[in-house]
């Protein structure tokens, strides 16, 4: 009844390769011969023969998403940033063009598309949840409920902080999430209000957190997955939001999160992993017991995901690093033998997984406290578009001549000591230029109006003061400007025989001048 990683024997498919084949690089082995691709000896086609990392992140990336088109992935990490990818324009650094911070200091548990692709949803560590449009701009922002009512129907949003989150696969307009208050609510996600409160059915009164909450593939039922191990499923169809439908007490051990769930097309079986080291599946015509269990799969994330390949017949999902240094591994499962089919494995531990059936690509989310990235891993044979075409555009080598106008900043909220005012239109500078003190043109004027004081300036002469006001009006001081300087100089000619202040000392003593004689040039004496 039980799979384990080691179980080879009756294995269908090839056989497993060794632990050291798959290692970072992802491109050891395979899984075909050389030559054109032959599906006798892969007949999956995994496409794992190349892998590439994106730009790192701080610590792990917990959740990620890739919109329908298969060109722009979004991924989410614990170091509280969201990072927006665009295949179309990336070059061969696979960097990314945007990176936003949701909410500071709150680690983001679940991003999610809408089914347009026109904007994505944010959940993270705290009570709000927050939507963005494909270029990263806030679109809106969900309200906080009053943590003092006990009634969770009564309030307009969540109490604790969000675990998942997840967009309607069909309406651009609805999306849902779980929280540790014990909800799920529905979302109108055009005004970001809430439409509906779901709460789940529980053995004893209390509150037990939601820890992942998802849809079908068509958004009729909704699944969620408690904290104490419970599974519980809502039918849309009928009244969802005065009781539950379907639910399995114990489906995963007791005080054990449930990290992920997953629908198949059929919306007859789900997948759910939890925190116990287990995956498993149900049958929801017979939601009593999991129709198999594999066991053995370390998983200490709490966002650690299951996914399935686009044709079903696989089942993905990724393992925790363990303690003494070794490291996590992608699995694969087959759903029809049960068995292990491959495994890749991974420096650190592996948590988001999806396989794009378009793109024929993996994306996982990796990483641990220190560091994360996003993984593709892909083929260039089977996989078409996506990160095939980013490797061949070499990022344009920086030039020492290469100049860059600094960031303006733009701060309309600031105090008055600090605000700057903001460039205007077209008209308005037209005006100011017509404006001598705002375009500070030269004053016009003769030469007579220069001077400090004179011609409306600031100054301390030309009569700007209240005695030399009066003093001027009385006639007893002349306006400097109106003095005639030649007559000034000329009134003391004729005066040098005169002995003044200075030279009276000399009058009785020596009242004949007595000047300095005038001595004979050297050169006068040589020619003599």
């Amino acid at each position: 009844m039980h799979a384990q990683e080691g179980d080879t024997e009756g294995m269908a498919g090839p056989a497993v390769p060794p632990a050291d084949s798959d290692g970072e690089e992802g491109d050891a082995w395979d899984g075909r011969g050389p030559g054109e691709p032959d599906e006798q000896e892969d007949p999956y086609r995994l496409p794992v023969t190349s892998e590439v990392a994106l730009e790192g992140q701080g610590k792990l990336v917990a959740s990620l998403d890739i919109d329908h088109s298969g060109s722009r992935v979004v991924a989410g990490s614990r170091d509280y940033t969201v990072k927006l990818f665009d295949f179309n324009g990336m070059k061969s650094d696979l960097r990314s063009f945007r990176s936003v911070e949701p909410f500071e200091g709150h680690p983001v548990h679940a991003v999610s598309w809408s089914p347009s692709g026109d904007a994505f949803l944010a959940v993270t560590g705290s009570a709000k949840i927050k939507v963005f449009d494909r270029d990263c701009s806030l679109r809106g922002e969900s309200l906080q409920g009053d943590m003092y009512i006990r009634d969770q129907r009564n309030t307009k949003g969540h109490v604790s902080p969000c675990t998942y989150g997840q967009w309607h696969p069909t309406d651009r307009y609805t999306a849902l999430t779980s929280s540790e208050d014990g909800s799920v609510r529905v979302w109108d996600t055009w005004n970001v209000v809430q439409k509906t409160v779901i709460k789940p059915t529980l053995k004893k009164p209390g509150r037990v957190a939601v820890t992942v909450a998802r849809y079908n593939s068509n958004g009729h039922i909704i699944a969620a997955g408690l904290a104490n191990g419970t599974i519980q499923l809502w039918d849309q169809d009928w009244r969802y939001v005065s009781g539950g439908g379907q639910y399995v007490h114990g489906a995963h051990a007791a005080e054990s999160d449930i990290t992920s769930l997953a629908f198949l097309r059929d919306s007859n079986t789900m997948l759910s992993r939890g925190a116990d080291a287990t995956l498993k599946e149900w049958d929801l015509r017979k939601f009593k017991a999991p129709v198999h269990v594999w066991e053995g799969l370390p998983a200490d994330n709490a966002t650690t995901q299951v996914a399935l390949s686009p044709d079903e017949r696989l089942i993905l999902t990724g393992t925790s690093a363990g303690r003494d240094g070794q490291g996590g591994a992608l699995l694969f499962f087959d759903r029809a033998s049960r068995q292990l089919v491959r495994r890749i494995g991974m420096p650190s531990s592996v948590v988001a997984v999806q396989w794009h059936p378009k793109l024929n690509q993996i994306m996982l989310g990796v990483g641990d406290k220190k560091a994360g990235n996003v993984r593709i891993l892909y083929d260039t044979t089977w996989s078409t578009r996506g990160v095939l075409q980013c490797t061949g555009r070499k990022p344009r080598p920086k030039d020492a001549f290469d100049f860059q106008a600094p960031l303006v900043i733009h701060t309309p909220h600031a105090l008055p000591l600090f605000r700057e005012d903001k460039p205007g239109g077209k008209r308005k500078r037209e005006k100011d230029r017509m404006d001598p003190v705002k375009s500070r043109a030269p004053e016009r004027g003769s030469a007579a109006d220069l001077g400090v004081g004179t011609g409306g300036k600031i100054g301390v002469t030309g009569g700007t003061l209240l005695t030399q006001y009066i003093l001027k009006n009385q006639g007893m001081l002349r306006n400097p400007a109106d003095e005639d300087i030649r007559a000034s100089i000329l009134r003391h000619a004729g005066k040098e025989d005169q002995f003044n202040q200075f030279t009276k000392a000399y009058e009785k003593t020596q009242p004949e001048r007595i000047f300095a004689k005038e001595e004979e040039e050297e050169g006068s004496d040589k020619e003599d």
